[in-house]
């Protein structure tokens, strides 16, 4: 009898040490060469600075800064190093409504004009049918980043944003097509004020950022300006990374205003890992985590040579979806002047990984998740980044060489087909509204109502365009056609850089008499 005892006992402690030596062994690539590939491939993609957390098993497995958090300062990225995660917020606002529907202060499935009477869509029948549900999962009829660029960095306040909805003339109609909305997140962060008599911005930090220990974490412009920990945004323009300046966004609020650092949003990772729990504390119900990732839009196409193994991808409420090696991974990436983030994580295998770079020129963020989900995942080693770097290098300098050609072009300074005083005045848009055009120094140069500290210059290309170089360099060097009708000009063709809107906006001049 004391042989089968200690028997047993032999094998509850085997057991035991395989339990925790699954849970706790690291891959070897975490191990022995995560910061040695960091290191690496951040030379490759020209990201000045990174950082990176992964948890799993209810762990801090890793949390550190790369790099700089500026390139003439020099000074070292740490794990408090703040970031602007752009549409990381999504996450923060999709669970805020999520909790409000399970508290019962308001419905998903209810009717956005029960709450805001002055909500419109352009189109009336939209309006009436129009739920919380569609703006927090992006199938209100609008194209992806559509009139993005009335209100990105703009002086519009969040209000202004939502009455801009009844303006925008849908690409889809309503619910058919997934198109990133998000005007549509603003809104539904509106909501909150409404139901709650708190600010978006004062309810994410009662109920996500305190009960986190976030203590760093916020949604200040001025704040994260004036941070000394705070990273500075980079961007490539003419092959050279610049630094420029923060952009205020602080009116995209629950679509994009979270500013956080790598330390801080583990905290968020370990909770949605643990069904809602932190230190022991309930902080959300897991009802309301499991509510914000049911598939509630099918997004985007899914084929793919780099995952041969993914097979869907879905939008929940402020969580993208898909399977990745038989799990399925919720993730959301964000994108601001400057920056570029990203957020991961696997319930199954109890993982998460977050990567924050403070340049918009790159892809390292999302090839770095990647990298890090695959070592875990026990799939054979690849580089993920070299294989994105190589496939994107091509257009890339495909891009960069046309460009040359047409600055090129612009400083041959090809004469006007009419008197440049003849087309100084004022241009609307439906959408935007108001856009100045003036001789300034002897150049065309135009005034945006609504960025006041972007200013366009132009410059002739024949066959009646205009290369406009922003002033906002995130903005890009786009070509900006225009009519012209018995030597008047009738309107011009205004488009900023993908990264803020694909769209082309026509605005008519004001003929005056």
């Amino acid at each position: 009898m004391k042989k089968i005892f200690n028997y047993t006992l032999l094998l509850g402690s085997l057991f035991l040490l395989l339990v925790q030596t699954k849970t706790y062994a690291q891959p070897a690539f975490i191990k022995d060469s995560l910061s040695t590939f960091i290191e690496r491939e951040m030379a490759r993609w020209q990201v000045p600075g990174l950082a990176i957390a992964i948890v799993k098993d209810g762990k801090i497995v890793h949390c550190q800064g790369y790099g700089v958090k500026d390139i003439q300062t020099k000074e070292k990225v740490d794990e408090y190093s703040l970031f602007q995660i752009a549409s990381n917020s999504k996450a923060f606002t999709g669970t805020a409504i999520a909790l409000l529907d399970y508290q019962k202060k308001l419905s998903l499935d209810e009717k956005v004009t029960t709450y805001m009477p002055s909500f419109k869509l352009y189109e009336p029948t939209s309006t009436q049918l129009c739920t919380v549900r569609d703006l927090l999962c992006h199938r209100i009829g609008h194209g992806t980043f559509q009139g993005d660029f009335l209100n990105w960095g703009s002086t519009l306040s969040r209000a202004d944003i939502i009455a801009g909805m009844g303006r925008t003339v849908p690409k889809y109609d309503f619910r058919y097509k997934y198109g990133y909305c998000n005007a549509g997140f603003i809104t539904a962060g509106e909501l909150i004020p409404i139901v709650t008599g708190m600010s978006w911005d004062a309810y994410l930090d009662q109920t996500f950022f305190k009960p986190l220990q976030m203590k760093h974490t916020h949604t200040s412009y001025e704040l994260m300006k004036n941070d000394k920990n705070a990273c500075t945004p980079h961007t490539m323009y003419l092959n050279k990374l610049q630094t420029i300046p923060l952009t205020n966004i602080e009116n995209m609020g629950p679509s994009a205003s979270i500013n956080s650092c790598a330390a801080d949003m583990a905290n968020w990772l370990l909770m949605q890992l643990n069904k809602g729990q932190f230190n022991n504390m309930e902080v959300v119900p897991n009802k309301v985590l499991l509510e914000t990732r049911k598939s509630n839009m099918i997004s985007n196409d899914v084929s793919s040579k780099i995952f041969p193994s993914k097979h869907f991808v879905t939008y929940g409420l402020g969580w993208q979806s898909y399977d990745y090696e038989g799990k399925r991974v919720f993730e959301h990436s964000g994108g601001a002047n400057g920056f570029v983030t990203k957020t991961e994580y696997i319930p199954e295998e109890n993982l998460g990984v977050l990567v924050y770079t403070n340049s918009d020129a790159n892809s390292l963020y999302d090839a770095l998740v990647k990298q890090v989900l695959e070592a875990y995942l026990n799939v054979p080693y690849r580089n993920i980044s070299e294989i994105y770097f190589n496939r994107t290098k091509p257009f890339n300098e495909q891009e960069a060489k046309d460009l040359d050609s047409l600055i090129a072009l612009s400083n041959k300074k090809m004469p006007l087909p009419i008197n440049a005083k003849n087309f100084e005045g004022t241009y609307n848009n439906s959408l935007y509204g108001e856009m100045n055009v003036q001789v300034e120094k002897g150049k065309l140069v135009l005034h945006l109502s609504h960025h006041p500290n972007n200013i366009g210059t132009l410059k002739y290309i024949g066959n009646n365009q205009f290369l406009c170089f922003y002033s906002d360099i995130t903005c890009g060097i786009e070509i900006l056609p225009f009519t012209i009708e018995d030597n008047k000009v009738k309107s011009i063709e205004v488009k900023v850089a993908d990264f803020i809107d694909y769209e082309r906006y026509l605005f008519l001049k004001q003929q005056v008499e």
